[in-house]
């Protein structure tokens, strides 16, 4: 029957709502780099009081070439370690992987073994993930370049009880 509203229906409502009352109880948290120019020092052109812009920014395309060259690399920069750590990672890991495969291909063509196409496979399989690393490591880098200037509402922040979320609806 179409149009109906089943038990599983009525659960997957209560469980948005509750989700959205989460979302927007909890206290709004200033983060320490916005709107926090009482220790900036204040700049005088003319008539109009400027506070300088303390924050590094780089431009999407230089942070793009920094991590598609060593992956990772546009992230810190941009100021995501975190992120630019994991993409570390797993390029050490593809690369050991790859490495690993390629040795024993070589060690099932000296000994004559009917495994070869598949060795060689995942070889290429390892390789393929590898490549693809840098290339999405340089986009994500990109796009974080891009939205360095955007406001960031959604907080997630630890409690003595749990961990509370707040977003600000306008």
């Amino acid at each position: 029957m179409r149009g109906t509203v089943g038990p599983s229906d009525g659960w997957t409502v209560w469980c948005g709502f509750a989700l959205s009352v989460l979302l927007s109880v909890g206290p709004t948290v200033r983060l320490s780099g916005q709107g926090d120019t009482a220790r900036a020092p204040i700049v005088t052109t003319g008539a109009t009081v400027v506070a300088p812009d303390t924050a590094h920014r780089i431009r999407p395309m230089t942070a793009f070439w920094h991590s598609l060259l060593l992956p990772g690399w546009g992230q810190a920069e941009t100021g995501r370690p975190v992120t630019g750590g994991l993409f570390v990672a797993w390029e050490g890991l593809a690369a050991m992987m790859t490495l690993k495969a390629q040795q024993e291909t070589h060690y099932l063509k000296a000994s004559g073994s009917t495994d070869l196409g598949a060795k060689r496979q995942e070889v290429q399989d390892w390789l393929v993930l590898w490549i693809f690393n840098h290339l999405f490591a340089g986009a994500e880098a990109f796009v974080s370049a891009h939205l360095q200037d955007f406001p960031r509402e959604l907080e997630v922040r630890a409690l003595p009880h749990g961990v509370g979320i707040s977003l600000p609806v306008p």
